[in-house]
C-alpha cells in the first residue's frame, strides 16, 4: 500500500486537529442525550436499524414497511433500494417515503471509492441529500487523498467495510488492524463499518478475529456496525443460510454492546441478515429481541 506524500501532512494535521475538537463536542452532547434516554429507550440509546440488503428481494417501500413492522426507526440503504444516480427530486421523494414510515436513512453502502474525485463527490452529494451520517465503503488505497477532502467538506464519515473471505482469499480490508494501519494518518472521519459476521467468517481461512477487540481497536473511528452472527461449520458444508440469529452462533452480543458503549459509539448499528432471503423478517425480529434483552443488562 503506498504511503501518504509529505506535501499533504500539514494540511492533514490541520484537518485532523480541527475535526477531533468538533467530534469531541458532538460526542459530549450525544452522551448526555444517551444517558438521559437509555433507561426508557428499548435500544439503550443505540441507533439500531437494518441494512436494507436484508430485504433485497423486496422493493424499497416493502423494505421500509418491514423495517417499521420490526419496531426499527433507522435504515442503511444499499443501492438497489436507493439509487445513487437518482435525480435530486427522486431523492427528495425517497426521503418523504421514509418519513411516511417513520424510518430515517442513517447510512448508505457498501460503495467503491477510487482516486476519481468527481465520482467520489457524486456519492457524497447523494449521501448529503439523503441525509445519511456515513457511507459504508470499499475504497481503493489510492482514494484516501480525495476522501480526506470530502469527509471534511460534507461531514459525512467514510466507514470501511470488511468483507469476509471469498474462496481462499481474505478481503483487503478484512480486519480492524489492516484498516487502522491504512487510515491512522488520515482524517478522523475515515474509519470503519465493521461487520461482526464477516469478522467471524475470517476464521474459515485461519484468521480468528474477536469482534469485541476489533471494535476497541477502531475506537472513535467506528462509524457503523453490520450486526450479524455466523455458523462457520454450516458455511463450510455449503449452506446458503449460515447467517444465524445473533447469539445463536459465536457472537457475544453483550460483549459487543459493552465495547460499543466503551468507545462511545454514535453511528449506525444495522442488523444485516443474509439467510432466508425470501422472508427474513421472523429471524430479524428474533435478532431485535435478543438485542433488546441484552441492552437492558448493560449498566
Amino acid at each position: 500500500m503506498s504511503s501518504v506524500s509529505d506535501r499533504h501532512v500539514s494540511r492533514r494535521h490541520f484537518l485532523q486537529t480541527g475535526s477531533v475538537a468538533a467530534l469531541g463536542l458532538a460526542a459530549s452532547a450525544f452522551a448526555t442525550d444517551r444517558d438521559k434516554d437509555k433507561n426508557s429507550d428499548p435500544y439503550g440509546g443505540f441507533k439500531l436499524g437494518v441494512q436494507s440488503y436484508t430485504f433485497r428481494h423486496f422493493n424499497t417501500e416493502q423494505a421500509l414497511k418491514r423495517t417499521k413492522d420490526l419496531g426499527l426507526r433507522y435504515i442503511e440503504f444499499y443501492r438497489d433500494h436507493a439509487n445513487p444516480n437518482s435525480t435530486p427530486e427522486q431523492v427528495d421523494a425517497l426521503r418523504r417515503l421514509c418519513d411516511s414510515y417513520g424510518v430515517t436513512p442513517i447510512a448508505f453502502g457498501v460503495e467503491s471509492f477510487t482516486k476519481d474525485h468527481n465520482h467520489n463527490r457524486k456519492l457524497f452529494e447523494f449521501g448529503k441529500r439523503l441525509g445519511v451520517k456515513s457511507l459504508s465503503a470499499d475504497p481503493q488505497p489510492d482514494s484516501f487523498d480525495s476522501l480526506d477532502k470530502l469527509v471534511d467538506e460534507y461531514k459525512i464519515a467514510i466507514a470501511i467495510h470488511p468483507h469476509g473471505p471469498s474462496g481462499k482469499r481474505l478481503h483487503r480490508w478484512y480486519s480492524a488492524e489492516v484498516i487502522m494501519a491504512a487510515v491512522k494518518d488520515h482524517h478522523p472521519l475515515i474509519g470503519t463499518c465493521l461487520d461482526t459476521g464477516h469478522l467471524i467468517r475470517a476464521a474459515i481461512l485461519g484468521q480468528k478475529l474477536d469482534p469485541v477487540q476489533e471494535i476497541l481497536t477502531m475506537g472513535p473511528r467506528n462509524f457503523g456496525i453490520h450486526l450479524k452472527d455466523n455458523d462457520n461449520e454450516a458455511e463450510k458444508r455449503g449452506s446458503k443460510d449460515s447467517n444465524v440469529v445473533i447469539g445463536q452462533g459465536v457472537l457475544d452480543v453483550a460483549a459487543v454492546l459493552k465495547a460499543l458503549r466503551q468507545v462511545k459509539f454514535q453511528g449506525a448499528l444495522s442488523i444485516e441478515y443474509e439467510s432466508k432471503e425470501d422472508e427474513p423478517s421472523p429471524d430479524v425480529k428474533a435478532c431485535v429481541e435478543v438485542f433488546r434483552r441484552e441492552v437492558k443488562k448493560l449498566a
